[in-house]
């Protein structure tokens, strides 16, 4: 798989902690190309770390990611050197600009936040909307996604929107991969749907559990005993229920019909899926134990589910 092309602009007095946690989120993916530019091949960090052998802007191209990490609050006051021009070509060309922190100024100085929803760090936003009354500042926000233009608090936030840069663009399962191997939780911004069964209930570090989940995420065609489980988390049953529970708040016996529920409906997008046959891959006995319990979770039929995905397409 080619990796996508990321373009992590350094500002001079960048935030070591805005621009390390994004870029380790990308680089734990492996599906991320990351390259290190900037005005001058040495930055000073605001933390007193110097980075070098930085290489010169490239000319950006549809499908670049561009990581704009924040830095020094002050350095706005002192004229701290903005690639205006390059950031427009980048927008321009298609390019997909994230900022983190202080780093929307430099996406509203290039003038890609006009118009548009966006956040910066919470001592920042009433300057920001101050400063460029254009932008529709938000306050209270982890990261505002506008499609072409993401914007985040600052800080640990700049992981929580790269984690959802991850999700949306290959999927909740690599996310939480992402999120377990570096011991953070995954969480989400305001404006995003809150409901994910492949995200749910993984706020916790117990990794015999985690596993039991990945296998029960990775095979919904499965009906797994209690005993089966148990080995896969090197456990006895009993003490796995026990753990199960108290790491996650339900059992797995739970945890496994709310995937296979989930599974369900998203096969059903497919208008030739019999409900027969999504049923036989989820590991329901049948259509019509499958159609009782999506209505039980759901609220609706799936006929009514189905009826109501036409008309929303």
């Amino acid at each position: 798989m080619e990796k996508r092309r990321t373009l992590v602009l350094i500002i001079p007095e960048v935030h070591l902690q805005d621009m390390a946690g994004p870029v380790q989120v990308l680089s734990e993916a492996g599906r991320y190309q990351l390259r290190y530019c900037s005005t001058q091949p040495r930055v000073r960090s605001a933390q007193g770390l110097t980075l070098s052998q930085l290489s010169p802007l490239p000319e950006p191209r549809g499908g670049d990611l561009v990581l704009v990490p924040g830095f020094f609050s002050g350095a706005l006051d002192r004229g701290v050197p903005i690639p205006i021009r390059w950031l427009r070509r980048a927008h321009e060309s298609g390019a997909r600009i994230v900022s983190v922190c202080t780093g929307a100024f430099a996406l509203a100085r290039a003038g890609l936040l006009d118009g548009r929803r966006c956040t910066t760090h919470w001592k920042l936003t009433e300057r920001l909307q101050r400063e460029h009354p254009k932008a529709h500042v938000l306050e209270n926000r982890l990261f505002v996604d506008e499609g072409a233009v993401v914007t985040s608090a600052g800080v640990a936030s700049g992981i929580d929107m790269a984690l959802a840069l991850v999700e949306a663009e290959h999927g909740p399962l690599l996310a939480a991969e992402v999120a377990r191997e570096m011991v953070v939780y995954l969480r989400r911004g305001a404006e995003q749907e809150q409901g994910s069964i492949y995200l749910d209930h993984r706020t916790h570090l117990h990794p015999g559990v985690h596993r039991v989940q990945d296998f029960i995420v990775q095979n919904p065609q499965e009906r797994a005993s209690a005993a089966q489980l148990a080995r896969i988390a090197a456990m006895s049953p009993r003490n796995l229920a026990r753990v199960f529970r108290r790491a996650t708040g339900v059992t797995p016996k739970q945890f496994s019909a709310k995937v296979k529920l989930q599974v369900a409906r998203d096969l059903l997008d497919d208008p030739q899926r019999s409900v027969e046959g999504i049923a036989e891959s989820c590991g329901f006995e049948d259509a019509r134990q499958l159609r009782r319990l999506f209505r039980q979770h759901f609220g609706a039929s799936i006929r009514e589910f189905r009826n109501s995905q036409r008309s929303a397409s």
